[in-house]
């Protein structure tokens, strides 16, 4: 195409570095570093990877070509072709960018190296949504869309995280001057903050009340990638505690506001309107929090009294209009969707996947979309096993023009023949991010609602 004519002549590929299983490119774009793999005997197929949210100073040594480094190593000895970009700024919530260059390493691509056969994108976490995007936003230029993990709707994520934080700040320090959007002083709000959840969490009633902040955005009772889930309610509730505090109160408290402000133009996030009882009682968490309100010796009624009569949060329209653009799905299947989620995922609930579901009979076509869950907690804990599974059912569904079985029998038994080498899971929570073999376990899965959808 002409398009990838011109940016060849703009930006020159980068001197391939030869290697024994193929050539390597690296280079920038735009200011977007990159990096594409080929192999020697290229089957013709490009996978276009997109990554997730790095938080500064944070990122891997290498640009990430798949949620798992075994997964690099099969694609490429199968034959693909791997490309990614770091997206301009690398850091933060840079689906705009992304989105922009993303397409111009596929038009580099297309210049530079040849025009594949068939184009896969896949991604994780904040990369699915990009995913996703990239295949609704540009029809015809993919060929199917792996999201893993996703955060579909990440504008109701932040809005989520909002009624989270609200019920934190309203519950345990009512009188403290803590911006919750717009801070004034970032810092010295989330430093206020975590102080007063890390004081809740040492008593009973200040854990019931983390449970109803974790319950109104169905945040599940388990964290940790290499445990079973939980039973006990205390278990239940110190893991949910741990999605509370590690994915919101740092993820999207007023620390982390001027970044997604500064992107946004404003505040994107709202709770005017918001019936915290009638939210708390279609949740997942409600029975947890009762019996966490028993044990604490506090009136759950009473508190939701007191989340009723609380001040609102207002978004400004354009912030809102923004996140609209950029972070939410349409849900158009322009190709095949093949979604999986982990059932424990507290970072991007399950119900984000169950939303997605929802797009794509409203605007899309549903023969094209398959979903998938995984028996695990955490965020994109899966394993090598389980992601190349994946893969192949989707370019199967690509090759044939018919989806092949996705029961979760079928998938775990397939991911299974793999063999030992592709069952490492990361573990979130372990500040060494401990690694440890997991079986792969597909599962049938009905999630909750989401809790505060865009639409």
């Amino acid at each position: 195409m002409l398009v990838a004519v011109l940016l060849g002549a703009l930006f020159p590929a980068a001197p391939a570095v030869a290697e024994e299983r193929g050539r390597t490119y690296e280079g920038t774009i735009d200011g977007a570093d990159y990096l594409v793999k080929v192999p020697k005997r290229w089957n013709g197929t490009l996978v276009l990877y997109s990554h997730g949210l790095y938080v500064d100073p944070w990122v891997p040594k290498q640009i990430m070509l798949s949620t798992r480094p075994e997964t690099e190593a099969w694609l490429l000895d199968q034959g693909y072709a791997l490309a990614a970009s770091n997206y301009k700024g690398t850091f933060g919530h840079a689906i705009e960018e992304a989105l922009t260059d993303q397409i111009a390493l596929l038009d580099w691509f297309e210049a530079n190296v040849g025009e594949p056969r068939r184009t896969i994108t896949s991604g994780m976490s904040m990369g699915a949504v990009i995913s996703l995007k990239l295949a609704e936003n540009n029809p015809g230029r993919f060929d199917g869309v792996l999201a893993q993990c996703g955060e579909y709707d990440a504008h109701g994520t932040w809005n989520s995280a909002l009624d989270m934080l609200f019920a934190l700040k309203t519950l345990l320090a009512p009188d403290a001057d803590i911006d919750l959007v717009r801070p004034r002083d970032p810092q010295a709000a989330q430093a206020a903050l975590e102080a007063v959840v890390a004081e809740a969490q040492k008593t009973d009633a200040g854990r019931a009340r983390i449970a109803l902040a974790g319950a109104l955005g169905t945040v599940p009772g388990w964290a940790l990638a290499h445990e079973p889930e939980p039973t006990a309610s205390a278990d239940r509730l110190a893991q949910q505690a741990m999605w509370v505090t590690g994915a919101y109160l740092y993820g999207y408290g007023p620390g982390a506001r001027p970044e997604i402000e500064r992107r946004a133009g404003g505040n994107p996030s709202s709770n005017v309107g918001i019936d915290y009882r009638r939210q708390l009682a279609r949740s997942t968490g409600l029975d947890l929090v009762r019996q966490a309100y028993r044990t604490g010796g506090v009136e759950l009624e009473a508190d939701l009294d007191r989340l009723a009569a609380a001040p609102r949060i207002s978004a400004d329209p354009k912030a809102e209009a923004y996140m609209r653009h950029y972070t939410v799905a349409r849900g158009t299947t322009p190709s095949p969707v093949l979604t999986t989620h982990t059932t424990g995922d507290g970072g991007a609930v399950a119900g984000q996947a169950r939303w997605y579901g929802d797009q794509v009979r409203r605007n899309g076509d549903p023969a094209l979309l398959r979903q998938t869950y995984v028996n695990r907690g955490g965020h994109c804990s899966f394993n090598a096993a389980e992601e190349i599974v994946l893969l192949r059912t989707l370019l199967s569904r690509v090759d044939t023009g018919r989806w092949p079985s996705t029961e979760p029998h079928r998938l775990t038994a397939a991911a299974n023949a793999l063999g030992d080498g592709y069952r490492l899971v990361p573990e979130l929570f372990d500040p060494d991010g401990k690694e440890k073999p997991m079986p792969p376990s597909f599962t049938r899965f009905a999630p909750a609602p989401h809790p505060r959808p865009s639409r």
